[in-house]
């Protein structure tokens, strides 16, 4: 798929599926947005990237930070084609009576109001410049409860909601909303994840897990025609035949 000339914004772009996601859209011709918190990680990805990569260090919880880093986007590129809403956070990993209130509420700050923040910040210039993408990383546990992940099940929920919210209201306007369901990613945040002991998740062997690179591929792929069944959807990585359609068999 050909994306020059196009300029995409991705969070979380610092490791895992964020990183991984800005190498396939870079090496497809676009532009690339690297924001993240951490500095030093998205620096050393926009100097392997080169000249088409702009590392912005924000804080996805900070609406004027994240407003900001949309406007540095469109200030270095002339305009933001796809938002891709990947960073998230996993802890506090821990059961409804013993979890820490401030930990909880921060990753609804992260995961859920952040890709609220991006959404927002992003809208204004998407529809002067006619249109865009707009994807999401969801999850499984947007759709049922895991023992000890209260606040993520929670989050990826209303952000899936989220997802449906923008396509009813923004279609007509020429966005394009989709969520993306990967499953289970070989990312730090699986360490996490397994190093917890909390529910199933927790106790599958690494094999498992399917490569970062996987969900890149596949939000590049819904960018194009292909996908505009999806749109207002959530699409499952888990299905054979989505993963055909990739083409991951």
């Amino acid at each position: 798929m050909d994306m020059t000339g196009k300029t995409v914004l991705i969070t979380g772009a610092s490791r895992g599926i964020g990183a991984a996601a800005a190498r396939e859209f870079a090496a497809a011709g676009a532009n690339v947005a690297l924001v993240a918190r951490g500095a030093e990680a998205i620096s050393a990805l926009a100097q392997d990237i080169g000249a088409a990569a702009l590392p912005i260090v924000c804080d996805m919880a900070d609406f004027d930070a994240v407003q900001a880093a949309v406007a540095a986007c469109v200030a270095r590129f002339g305009g933001l084609n796809v938002l891709i809403n990947n960073a998230a956070v996993i802890d506090p990993i821990g059961h409804l009576d013993t979890v820490d209130p401030a930990e909880w509420s921060r990753l609804i700050d992260i995961n859920l109001k952040g890709p609220f923040y991006a959404i927002r910040a992003a809208l204004p210039a998407m529809i002067a410049g006619g249109g865009g993408t707009v994807l999401t990383v969801s999850s499984g546990a947007a759709h049922g409860p895991m023992e000890g992940w209260s606040a993520y099940c929670s989050s990826k929920a209303g952000a899936a909601m989220l997802t449906r919210c923008l396509d009813l209201e923004c279609r007509e306007q020429g966005i394009r909303a989709m969520g993306l369901s990967p499953g289970t990613v070989a990312t730090r945040m699986q360490r996490q994840i397994s190093a917890s002991g909390i529910n199933p998740i927790s106790q599958l062997d690494w094999t498992a897990h399917i490569p970062a690179e996987w969900p890149a591929r596949t939000l590049l792929w819904m960018c194009s025609p292909e996908a505009d069944d999806f749109i207002g959807q959530e699409i499952a990585l888990r299905d054979e035949t989505i993963r055909k359609r990739v083409g991951l068999i």
